[in-house]
C-alpha cells in the first residue's frame, strides 16, 4: 500500500477574522426519493469507503483507516484535522470535516460542491489537492494534501512583517492560483493570510474554496460573503462583483504581508466597511512601504472595481508585468526551481504516541449529499 499512496501522492491532481456570507438566493439540489433509495443502497453495500476520485488503483479505504494527529483548524461548519494513514509512518494528510446540518441550514450546497470541484480537478500546483471524499449521517469529510509548513499569517505573526523579496515570492504564489480560477470563470472571494498554507518546500498554496463562486462571461454575483478586512467596495454595498473583487483583496494582502497590519482594521465590523468604502487616502501607504508597491497597491485598490489593475481586459497577466515583479522568473516558481524564501519546520503533533482514530462503526444513510 505504501508503494502505491507514493505513486498516486507524487502524480498532478486533475480535472481568527470572522466569514459572513449573505446569499442572494441560489440554492443547492436535493435528490429525489429514488435516488435516495439508490445511494441507500449503495452504502449497504460498502459502508465508510472512501470515494475515489483521484487515486485511480489505490485499494478502498476506511475512515478508521486514518490516525487524528491533531487539529488544524476550527470553522463555522466543522474542523480541519492533520490526520495519518495507519500502518505508512510517513503519509500525513489534511480532513476537513463539514457538518451537513450547518451546510444545508445555511444553503450552501452549492459552495461546498463547487469546493469539492475546485480541488478534484485543479492543474494548479498552487492548489492543494483533493484525494478523496467520505460521507456519514452528519458530516462530509474531505481528504487533503496537507499544508505542512503552516499558515502564512502564523508565520507572519511570528516574524511580524516580510520583506520585499519574500511578499514577492508569496504573493506570485497566490497569483498563479488565482489565475487558474479566473480561468475557469471561478471568483475566490476570501483571500487572506489565513487561506495560505505552506508545503514542506516552503511553496504557498490556497485552500478553502467554500465562498468561491463560478460566473458566466460578463456575470456578477450579489451575495455578501468573505472576511469584511478583505472585502471590495462593490461586495459591502450589494452593487454586484465579480474577479475584480479578488483584484482589490490582493492589494490588501500586499499590504499587510508587507506592513504586519491591515489597511482596514476596526474593532467594529461597520466601521471597517466605512473605511473600505472611503478608499486610500495618500497619507495611508506613504512611507510605509516602497514606491513600486504603494503603486501596485493603489492600482488594485480602486474603488471603481473597472479602474483596478487587470480590469481593463488583461486580467492577472497586468499585474504580473508590474514593476513591483521586474526580474521576477515565473518559470522557475511555476517549475518548482525557484527558491522560497523561507523554509518551514514541518511539524507534526507534540507526541505521536497516543494517537486518535477514527471509529470503525461509521454508518452512512440516504442523504441530500448523494453524489458527494
Amino acid at each position: 500500500m505504501q508503494a502505491e499512496w507514493d505513486e498516486a501522492l507524487d502524480s498532478p491532481a486533475r480535472g481568527c477574522c470572522p466569514r459572513f456570507c449573505l446569499e442572494d438566493g441560489t440554492g443547492g439540489n436535493f435528490p429525489s426519493a429514488k435516488e435516495a433509495a439508490e445511494e441507500e443502497e449503495e452504502d449497504e453495500e460498502g459502508k465508510e469507503t472512501l470515494k475515489e476520485v483521484q487515486m485511480g488503483a489505490i485499494p478502498k479505504l476506511k475512515l478508521s483507516d486514518f490516525s487524528v494527529v491533531r487539529t488544524l483548524g476550527v470553522g463555522t461548519y466543522g474542523h480541519v484535522e492533520l490526520v495519518q494513514l495507519k500502518n505508512t509512518g510517513t503519509q500525513y494528510f489534511a480532513m476537513k470535516i463539514v457538518k451537513k446540518q450547518e451546510i444545508k441550514k445555511n444553503s450552501h450546497e452549492e459552495y461546498i460542491h463547487l469546493e469539492k470541484e475546485i480541488m478534484h480537478h485543479s492543474l494548479s500546483n498552487f492548489i492543494v489537492k483533493l484525494y478523496c471524499t467520505f460521507q456519514d449521517m452528519e458530516c462530509l469529510y474531505l481528504l487533503m494534501e496537507a499544508g505542512l509548513g503552516g499558515e502564512l499569517w502564523d508565520i507572519l505573526q511570528e516574524r511580524g512583517r516580510f520583506d520585499e523579496q519574500t511578499a514577492r515570492f508569496y504573493m506570485a504564489c497566490v497569483l498563479e492560483a488565482l489565475s487558474y480560477l479566473h480561468s475557469e470563470g471561478i471568483v475566490y472571494r476570501d483571500l487572506k493570510p489565513e487561506n495560505i498554507v505552506l508545503d514542506h518546500k516552503g511553496y504557498a498554496k490556497l485552500i478553502d474554496f467554500g465562498f468561491s463562486k463560478r460566473l458566466l462571461f460578463g456575470e456578477r454575483t450579489f451575495t455578501l460573503c468573505g472576511t469584511p478586512e478583505y472585502m471590495a467596495p462593490e461586495v459591502i454595498l450589494g452593487e454586484g462583483h465579480d474577479v475584480s473583487a479578488d483584484y482589490w483583496s490582493l492589494g490588501v494582502l500586499i499590504y499587510e504581508l508587507l506592513t504586519g497590519s491591515p489597511l482596514f482594521k476596526s474593532e467594529d465590523t461597520v466601521r471597517t466597511y466605512s473605511l473600505i468604502l472611503q478608499g486610500i487616502s495618500f497619507a495611508m501607504l506613504q512611507g510605509k512601504v516602497s514606491n513600486r508597491a504603494e503603486n501596485l497597491i493603489r492600482s488594485l485598490c480602486r474603488v471603481d472595481p473597472l479602474q483596478r489593475l487587470g480590469s481593463q481586459g488583461d486580467g492577472l497577466e497586468a499585474v504580473r508585468t508590474h514593476r513591483w515583479f521586474n526580474r521576477f522568473v515565473w518559470e522557475h516558481l511555476r517549475n518548482g526551481t525557484m527558491e522560497a524564501p523561507i523554509l518551514p519546520k514541518v511539524s507534526y503533533s507534540d507526541s505521536q504516541r497516543d494517537l486518535k482514530a477514527y471509529p470503525e462503526d461509521r454508518s452512512t444513510s440516504a442523504t441530500w449529499y448523494n453524489d458527494f
